[in-house]
Parts: structure tokens; C-alpha cells; sequence
């Protein structure tokens, strides 16, 4: 079977490498990219999709389909890493560590071990504990918002500067890992759990790609914004950058949600008990 494999990987290898031939060489002005492609883009997109950014335009228009099926992928990939690595066979650990949170004291607590009456007064921290800061934790959730709120602004208005939905995605991700950190796991899987990860993961694509199937019901081609401005009140070209920001808003929640489901399984090794 693996022979097979190897087989198959060199001859698609073999294929690939033959379709090279007929490229055109690299960084040729005279190629049909350079001489036809893109100077349509930049001659017309603003008069075509009312958009400043032309590589956004590109991206999430003109090929929406190519951005559409890259966060399929990514979606795949999540899906993919939940399938190989988690794990729900949870075996209680020997010792459970908690911090007295008026004093700071750790109290270990074998197994079948109960804890004293006050045991609101106890926090469980994880097995490998790193000494618990309330500078690092403060500074952490005054940062955090902040930067959501920035995320939020690169998907926004990422299609007049520089930004979008795979940047502003990962930037929100990268915020609930921050906070993971300078935590704990438990507590991010409080605020936001393995489900609601999983659903916003699946919620990101279903926006993307029912916008085109939307765009289909009034009769244009799909992923063809301007037939939204039926629904939107604007003129066609102001839907297609409406559009824009619809699918741009589906990828970056797409991206946000397999980001952090990534970092609760690795961080975990698949039991999303304990981590790092």
C-alpha cells in the first residue's frame, strides 16, 4: 500500500512538474498576466466595484470563488486536526493542584480527594503551574479588547486599506490565545466553548457562500454582488463592494474560529483539560 502511495505521489509529482513547461518565465512583462490581467484591475476597479483596494477587490470579487473555496480549506483543516487529535476518553489526573485565591497557596489534592468546605475560595490551576501574576493577567484583559476592537476594524475596512478577513481573523484568534495564556484553557473554554468554536467555524463559510447563493436568487451569476442591490437599496457597483464586506466578515470569523479550536486541541493534546 504505501508503494502505491509513493507510486501515485510521483506520477501526480511528474505531472505538475511537465505542466511547468508551458508557464510563462518568471517575472515576464510580456505574460498574459502583465499584459491583460492586471491592468484591467488596476484600470476599473473602483469603476467596477467601488472599492480602493484593489488587492481586496481581486480577492473577494473578481476571484471569489479561489477565496470562497480557501476558506473551505481552512474549515477542512480544522475539522481535519479535531478529527486526528481530540480525544473525549478523560482520565482523571492523580493530583489536582488549586490556588487558595485569598492567599495564593497551592493545595494538592490527591485522587478521590475532596476539597475543604470553602471551596469557592479555590481555583484549579493546571498541574504544570506557572505562578499565578496579576500583572500579566490585568495587563492581558485591558490588551485584549482592545485589540478585538482593532480586529474588528481590519475586517471592516479591509477593502478601503490594508486588512480583510484571513488578517482581522487571525488577529481576533490571536486574542483569545493571549488570553488562554495569561489564564488558563479552562477559563477561554468558559468564554467561549469547543461547540461555539466548532459552529462559528461552520457559520463563517455558510456566510460566504450563501451571500453567492443569494446573489443567484436575483438572477446574476454566483458570488455576483451586484444583484444584492436589489436588497441593500444602492446602486450595483456600491453592492459589489457591500458584497465585499459581507464574504470578508464570513472569512474572518472562519479563520478566528479554526484558529483558536487549533490552539484548544494542540495546546491540550485533544482533552481540553489542561494546557499549556
Amino acid at each position: 500500500m504505501k508503494i502505491a502511495g509513493l507510486i501515485v505521489v510521483l506520477l501526480c509529482g511528474c505531472l505538475l512538474i511537465y505542466g511547468t513547461v508551458d508557464f510563462p518565465e518568471w517575472g515576464d512583462p510580456a505574460s498574459p498576466a502583465s499584459t491583460h490581467v492586471s491592468p484591467y484591475y488596476i484600470e476599473t476597479t473602483m469603476e467596477d466595484t467601488s472599492v480602493p483596494n484593489i488587492v481586496t477587490a481581486v480577492l473577494a470579487d473578481y476571484r471569489g470563488y479561489d477565496t470562497m473555496f480557501e476558506t473551505i480549506v481552512i474549515f477542512c483543516a480544522g475539522i481535519a486536526c479535531i478529527f486526528l487529535l481530540r480525544t473525549y476518553t478523560h482520565q482523571a489526573p492523580e493530583t489536582r493542584l488549586y490556588r487558595h485565591i485569598p492567599t495564593g497557596i497551592i493545595l494538592r489534592i490527591k485522587k478521590g480527594g475532596k476539597l475543604p468546605e470553602d471551596s469557592t475560595d479555590f481555583e484549579r490551576v493546571d498541574l504544570q503551574w506557572v505562578p499565578y501574576d496579576l500583572i500579566i493577567k490585568t495587563a492581558c484583559r485591558v490588551v485584549v479588547p482592545f485589540v478585538q476592537l482593532f480586529a474588528l476594524y481590519v475586517i471592516a475596512h479591509g477593502h478601503h486599506s490594508p486588512g480583510g478577513g484571513f488578517q482581522g481573523g487571525v488577529i481576533l484568534g490571536a486574542t483569545l490565545i493571549l488570553y488562554a495564556i495569561s489564564h488558563d484553557l479552562r477559563t477561554t473554554i468558559k468564554r467561549m466553548s469547543e461547540k461555539a468554536v466548532i459552529l462559528l467555524s461552520a457559520a463563517g463559510v455558510f456566510i460566504y457562500a450563501s451571500t453567492g447563493a443569494l446573489c443567484l436568487l436575483f438572477g446574476v451569476n454566483y458570488l455576483d454582488y451586484s444583484g444584492l442591490a436589489a436588497i441593500l437599496g444602492v446602486d450595483p457597483v456600491s453592492a459589489r463592494s457591500h458584497g465585499i464586506l459581507i464574504v470578508e466578515i464570513g472569512v474572518g470569523v472562519a479563520v478566528m474560529a479554526v484558529m483558536v479550536s487549533l490552539y484548544y486541541n494542540l495546546s491540550s493534546v485533544g482533552k481540553q483539560d489542561e494546557g499549556l
